[in-house]
């Protein structure tokens, strides 16, 4: 259905409210929405203060208007994009950096800001923000807030929700709240900082961070390691973080991951599995890298190579980091189905990948593995035709049981995309009955009419139609 948006005209300057159709298609998708789950919304604005963002949600609440936080779209699930129309609120506007603190170490900034302007912007005080996911140079702040992001520093830096220290908040009702505080610790209340860090605006949409930064590590060494098969490098990457060697970033590649970035990036990597690795310290760095090598050759190590120029280290990362987009263009003929995304302990890295391989073969489907290794965190796609209705099929059923055995295995349907519209029916295997009746009483309570970023999250949207939340949480019905 869609929902009369005259009313945004008196609540922001016609500049930045826009019904045109080109406006309009273009937050009806992010990265990794498939054709057939983009939604257009009725409309769409810019706010650039609170204050707006304030007034917007008091009217679209009082009118029952669905209302979905936007700004870069670079995410994969649907977290950002609406599923029932209403109003697109594009926070991109919202992209200043308020205020830097280098004696605090902290830095304030608005929901707009790109990860990597941050760190440009501290970098002259000898500091950065470590979680940035693999995409910071092109997403925000908010939306790596909204979805609880990570990277491939998280085996040794933790995730974006460890980094932020207060936020401000307007809720559904256009209220606004600040939790947290500027303190690095504090146990006074109730911890709404970190529940709404992750609630990928379902609960309310930042509006000012403050994050905590961390000094630049005087030394920096990357390079990689080869492995004869893909159970030895997996193998090698938990016995390393098992061995608890000091290592800021571990990823694996497999050798179809490692054959499509050469197609792509023009590169020359080795026909094999392997790791990236980059190693921080302020001292000492050359004992922990000689640790690190020492516990690979136990797994049948084929090479070890340390970069030694910066930019031969910045190409070694180039491979990884484009990733997404060398499988994406892989075959002219296939697509990858859906960005997989799950995580398990480090002692069940090595199944999981297994497990997803054995899958590739028994269907006959192209199955690149690759992710942010030290943290259990597997990427993966399924490759399939299409037109072809049996291979989606085999491909879809692929998919699924990879995402059933990570959660069998104790670990997550999402690592680090969210739950958006594409894992909502793995949140009950995942969090049991009880839990996500629990997240519903949340939501009813915040917003108890259901305009902010409905269709997320809960497994009843999965077959559309809006969720009605009452007061307890416990009686929907769809509109």
């Amino acid at each position: 259905m869609s929902y009369d948006c005259s009313w945004l005209g008196d609540v922001l300057p016609s500049e930045r409210v826009s019904v045109g159709e080109s406006a309009r298609e273009s937050h009806a998708g992010d990265w990794g929405t498939p054709e057939h789950r983009r939604v257009t919304p009725d409309a769409v604005v810019w706010p650039e203060s609170t204050a707006e963002v304030a007034a917007v949600l008091e009217e679209a609440n009082a009118r029952g208007v669905p209302v979905t936080p936007y700004a870069a779209g670079t995410s994969l699930e649907g977290n950002a994009t609406p599923a029932f129309a209403g109003v697109s609120l594009d926070l991109s506007r919202m992209n200043e950096i308020l205020e830097i603190r280098p004696d605090d170490f902290q830095v304030d900034v608005e929901p707009g800001v790109l990860g990597g302007d941050v760190d440009e912007a501290v970098a002259e005080h000898g500091l950065f923000f470590p979680p940035l996911p693999s995409s910071g140079d092109i997403s925000t702040i908010g939306g790596m807030i909204a979805n609880d992001a990570s990277g491939m520093g998280t085996v040794r830096y933790g995730e974006v929700a460890d980094w932020v220290l207060e936020l401000e908040v307007v809720l559904a009702d256009g209220s606004v709240i600040t939790t947290g505080s500027k303190a690095v610790k504090t146990s006074s209340g109730y911890n709404l900082k970190n529940l709404l860090v992750g609630s990928e605006g379902t609960l309310g949409v930042v509006t000012r961070a403050t994050l905590e930064l961390s000094g630049i590590p005087e030394q920096v060494r990357g390079g990689r390691a080869i492995f004869p098969t893909l159970e030895d490098a997996s193998e090698a990457v938990f016995d390393a973080v098992r061995s608890g060697v000091d290592v800021a970033k571990i990823e694996l590649v497999d050798r179809v991951s490692a054959e499509m970035a050469n197609e792509y990036l023009g590169l020359d990597l080795p026909d094999a599995p392997m790791t990236f690795l980059e190693f921080h310290a302020n001292h000492g760095i050359e004992e922990e890298i000689d640790f690190c090598r020492t516990i690979f050759e136990a797994h049948d190590l084929e090479r070890f190579e340390i970069a030694d120029e910066e930019e031969e280290m910045d190409d070694l990362w180039r491979a990884r980091k484009e990733l997404a987009y060398a499988v994406r263009s892989y075959d002219p003929d296939r697509r990858p189905l859906h960005p997989g995304d799950v995580t398990v302990p480090i002692s069940a890295y090595p199944e999981i990948i297994r497990y997803a391989k054995e899958l590739s073969a028994e269907h006959d489907l192209v199955v690149p593995c690759f992710g942010h290794a030290g943290d259990g965190n597997l990427h993966y796609s399924v490759l399939v035709d299409p037109s072809d209705a049996d291979e989606v099929a085999r491909g879809e059923q692929l998919y699924g049981a990879v995402v059933e055995r990570a959660i069998e295995l104790g670990g997550t349907a999402t690592g680090e995309h969210g739950v958006g519209q594409g894992k909502r029916a793995y949140l009950e295997a995942e969090h049991g009955a009880a839990s996500v009746e629990a997240m519903r009483a949340i939501k009813a309570a915040l917003d108890p009419n259901d305009v902010l970023n409905p269709g997320k999250m809960f497994p009843e949207t999965e077959g559309g139609g809006r969720v009605r939340l009452d007061s307890g949480g416990s009686s929907r019905e769809k509109r």
